[in-house]
């Protein structure tokens, strides 16, 4: 309690002290500003009426629902509802549509690149990236390189099937681990410095391994070394890696191979977002 009839006045300001004194340091007797102590009481006021009208209070059984009866759930769940009826007759137009018809149609390849994009970055991104860029051992959709081939119909298949998850029409083929299937550590190296020759500029003596790679890679990565998408072997004429490209990577996947998987969404995305991701991801590296 302060006691008014022995105030001490501060001399400076002229304004009552509390009484309260720290190191000859005083603590003025200031009201606070009504307009501050208005807003004070009308968010007093708010609260007890939100504490009404909306879910607020904790109780053992969960928290009270409010004369109101909202809830955050039911708020998305009339949201997603809303979201799905206005996007009910472009999905129908999906559905009714090829892959083809669909690109070639500007408004509808625009709805469904859209479409795609939001069904990527909820299913895909988590392995490819936010923007398809992809990672070590997750494939870069935006370089034009593509694994299992890239026009619409390859895409879709990739997406609806997958690659080595169990779908009997998905890829399956892998990269063998020759390391124990019959080359020695030297037939490796020497195949190693030929692979990483035909991206990088060397003045290596690469014959040895070039024959290696004659004798045992052609039959998935041709003569040429530029791959074939019927197997999923890959280009390795360019600087795209999906592993890495320095010479220690290259030797780790000759050793002991490769075999990354990719989901079968067919059997969890309906048909209609499967051409979606398929248009969009085509659009990510220019298709083919």
């Amino acid at each position: 309690m302060i006691d008014h009839k022995h105030q001490d006045i501060d001399a400076a300001t002229g304004t009552a002290t509390t009484g309260h004194e720290w190191d000859g340091i005083k603590e003025l007797n200031t009201p606070l500003p009504k307009w501050w102590l208005y807003v004070l009481y009308a968010t007093m006021i708010w609260s007890v009426g939100y504490w009404i009208l909306y879910p607020a209070i904790p109780l053992p059984s969960g928290a009270t629902r409010g004369i109101l009866g909202w809830s955050m759930r039911s708020a998305v769940t009339q949201d997603l509802a809303e979201l799905r009826a206005d996007r009910a007759p472009m999905v129908n137009e999906l559905n009714k549509s090829t892959l083809q018809q669909i690109a070639s149609d500007p408004k509808l390849a625009e709805f469904a690149r859209a479409y795609g994009h939001s069904a990527f970055g909820v299913n895909c991104a988590p392995c490819h990236g936010a923007n398809g860029q992809g990672s070590k051992g997750y494939p870069n959709l935006t370089a034009d390189r593509w694994l299992w081939g890239g026009t619409l119909d390859q895409i879709s298949a990739t997406i609806t099937h997958g690659a080595r998850y169990g779908d009997p029409d998905g890829h399956q083929g892998d990269m063998p681990a020759w390391g124990s299937q019959g080359l020695s550590k030297q037939q490796i190296d020497d195949v190693a410095n030929y692979v990483y020759s035909l991206s990088n500029k060397t003045t290596d003596d690469v014959s040895a391994g070039k024959k290696v790679f004659a004798d045992n890679c052609t039959p998935c990565h041709g003569a040429d070394a530029k791959g074939n998408p019927d197997m999923g072997a890959p280009n390795l004429t360019t600087k795209i890696w999906l592993y890495g490209g320095d010479k220690d990577d290259l030797i780790q996947t000759i050793t002991y191979g490769r075999g990354g998987h990719m989901p079968a969404w067919g059997a969890k995305l309906d048909p209609a977002t499967i051409k979606a991701l398929t248009v969009y991801v085509h659009s990510l590296g220019g298709g083919q």
